[in-house]
């Protein structure tokens, strides 16, 4: 017959699973807010050192000095030539290893296909896409060597169907970002890396109320079998599970979190 736990193994058992990322390193791209600056904090409660990474450099050491001292700011333009290898370098300068990668970063633009121009279409495949692509590929040859590695590409709804508020180039290069996910999978699983994509619904985040009113919102939600908006903190808890020890045999899957919106 076991023993009943007291109050303070409780507590103990609490405290071991809020610190399961100790010793973790995570680089979380797009993290000034929304999506990007919840998994951040997510990981550091959960005992993750953390390198934010956002376009401007002041704002990106002011979202780390607010989320604690296990956090490194990486500033740049995702995008941008060598950039990548710059914040892998940066990361293992400081903590010495780059353990989860939350590929998050996106240009998320409502342009609709009469008025999209081939240079906006780009920006957006190379944001959206090529990004996460350059970034796992430059922090590689530190998961190979320590044989473990998290990589969480942010998707959504739109990649799986297609985008409610965004435009075709948004909504195709998070489709080709699930096809970067399984391609990565199956190449990568050998040397102890998992590759993962969430795709969120409607989230209640400020890159939504930038293209949604309250009304919008509310009709929108109202259709849902979960009749409301998603948090930022719930998606969150899904990235810290894909990146976890718990989810260690699955890959090349694709995480929805969408109220009911897409059954598949």
């Amino acid at each position: 017959m076991g023993t009943a736990m007291g109050s303070s193994d409780i507590e103990m058992s609490g405290q071991r699973s809020a610190q399961d990322f100790a010793g973790r390193v995570v680089i979380v791209t797009g993290a000034w807010r929304g999506l990007g600056r919840a998994a951040a904090e997510c990981f550091h409660e959960r005992g993750a050192a953390v390198a934010v990474n956002v376009r401007d450099r002041a704002r990106a050491e002011s979202l780390a000095a607010s989320i604690g001292e296990r956090t490194l700011a990486v500033p740049g333009d995702i995008a941008a030539p060598g950039a990548a290898e710059e914040i892998v370098r940066m990361t293992l300068e400081r903590f010495g290893r780059v353990d989860v990668i939350v590929n998050n970063a996106a240009l998320a633009r409502s342009t609709r296909f009469p008025d999209l121009t081939a240079e906006e279409w780009r920006a957006a495949l190379e944001v959206n896409l090529t990004a996460p692509f350059l970034l796992t590929k430059a922090a590689l040859p530190a998961m190979r060597a320590q044989r473990y590695g998290r990589i969480i590409n942010i998707s959504s709804s739109a990649g799986r169907m297609v985008s409610t508020l965004g435009g075709a180039h948004y909504t195709a290069s998070k489709a080709g970002l699930l096809g970067l996910t399984r391609a990565a999978a199956k190449e990568l699983g050998k040397f102890g890396i998992t590759v993962n994509a969430v795709c969120p619904g409607m989230i209640d985040t400020e890159l939504t109320r930038e293209h949604a009113n309250d009304e919008t919102l509310q009709r929108l939600a109202a259709s849902y079998p979960i009749p409301r908006i998603g948090t930022a903190r719930e998606v969150a808890d899904l990235i810290c599970f894909a990146a976890s020890e718990a989810a260690g045999y699955i890959t090349g899957a694709s995480f929805d979190i969408n109220g009911g919106d897409l059954m598949m």
